[in-house]
């Protein structure tokens, strides 16, 4: 298994030395996930983070009406993981599921804190991926209060540019917060603008 993207990753925030990389990789689980197969369901205990290597995932939640919330995609080179579960152990609010057929890596909370206590610098960059995401979060509950729906259809093209054309369109209007027939129009005016500018 190659773990250069997830070394990479790991480079942009911590230096390591080759006996810390090994280190790290022989605590990692590599797995694939199906189209349509489920990483985690709301109410279970999250206890992994995950990497994308290849594919893309997505986090959301089901409200009471049965209707989704898309809280985010990890797409290759991304973490993505219940962070409220992860940390507290408790029943998680998120459902992750693959949206194609997707490779990851997977790191236990067990060997998150293994590494923790032989890598400390590792500490460094959890907690700067973490911080990452509460700051993401807070930022998309914000715009979702203050941005009109073309604004939030634009950040999604420039937070993930490489999902635009690849996952099924009802899934970005989920994500957005609006239906699927609207996100058409915001597409077609989108794609003008571009054309024009």
């Amino acid at each position: 298994m190659d773990f250069s993207l997830l070394l990479t990753n790991f480079s942009k925030h911590i230096s390591l030395t080759i006996s810390e990389q090994n280190y790290v990789v022989s605590l990692l689980e590599y797995k694939k996930i199906n189209a349509k197969d489920f990483f985690l369901k709301q109410g279970e205990i999250c206890n992994h983070s995950v990497f994308v290597i290849n594919g893309c995932l997505r986090g959301y939640t089901i409200d009471s009406n049965g209707v989704e919330h898309v809280l985010n995609f990890a797409p290759a080179d991304w973490w993505i993981g219940d962070l409220y579960s992860l940390l507290s152990q408790r029943p998680g609010i998120l459902n992750i599921e693959a949206m194609m057929d997707s490779e990851v890596v997977l790191l236990s909370k067990n060997n998150q804190e293994k590494l923790y206590t032989k890598v400390p610098k590792f500490e460094r960059f959890f907690r700067i991926i973490t911080e990452n995401s509460l700051v993401s979060f807070q930022q998309r509950l914000n715009d979702n209060l203050s941005l009109s729906a073309q604004e939030r259809y634009l950040k999604f093209c420039k937070t993930y540019p490489q999902l635009i054309n690849s996952i099924p369109q009802k899934q970005i209007a989920a994500y957005i917060g609006v239906t699927p027939e609207f996100l058409s129009k915001l597409r077609a005016k989108y794609v003008k603008h571009k054309s024009i500018s």
